[in-house]
């Protein structure tokens, strides 16, 4: 069996849901509802659970991969974005995880809305979620899928930490919703040739 974690990144509570910042949240969201068996009612692990040990929320899901089995596990830390790195470590201790089974989904304001990029060990110049995590595990060397955010216009240049803290309006949450599919296809097409 095969596992991968995917970490999304963001800050707990209803004032910051539909933030940029928490496009990690909203990622792993989405997943979770594209993952999970149509009657997961019957299938325990498919919701989000919460994890006193990590400070996370946990949803774990088993898919049938081509030959093998793929065991994902989808996590939202609860505490708060500057500190991701402690729910990080714990969890990458605990189940003895290699990082470069570890999926770090956040915003980006380096890439407009509409991109994204899946790469390893390269991410933004400046996000807060992403130091703590390096730090917390001593090494760079672990997936990104940098979801871009930035939708200022040249007269509209507010500044960055103000920005990712503004919420989606309903014409970008209907773009951002296109973008997690395509998304979707990339990253387990990549994790199926792991």
């Amino acid at each position: 069996m095969t596992k991968i974690f995917i970490i999304g990144l963001g800050n707990p509570g209803p004032q910051y849901q539909n933030n940029r910042h928490n496009v990690g949240f909203m990622f792993v969201d989405f997943l979770l509802e594209k993952l999970k068996a149509p009657d997961s009612s019957k299938n325990i692990g498919q919701s989000w659970k919460y994890d006193k040990y990590s400070d996370s929320e946990i949803a774990k899901i088993d898919l049938n991969v081509t030959c093998y089995k793929l065991h994902v596990t989808l996590v939202k830390p609860q505490t708060f974005m500057n500190r991701s790195g402690f729910s990080v470590k714990k969890l990458t201790t605990y189940y003895s995880l290699l990082t470069t089974n570890l999926y770090v989904v956040h915003d980006d304001l380096d890439i407009p809305l509409g991109k994204f990029k899946i790469q390893a060990g390269v991410g933004p110049k400046v996000h807060n979620g992403l130091d703590s995590i390096e730090k917390a595990l001593g090494t760079k060397d672990f997936w990104r899928i940098r979801i871009g955010v930035d939708n200022r216009g040249a007269l509209n240049r507010q500044a960055g930490e103000q920005y990712v803290l503004s919420n989606f309006i309903k014409e970008e949450t209907t773009e951002l919703n296109s973008i997690f599919e395509t998304i979707h296809h990339q990253l387990f097409s990549q994790v199926i040739k792991l």
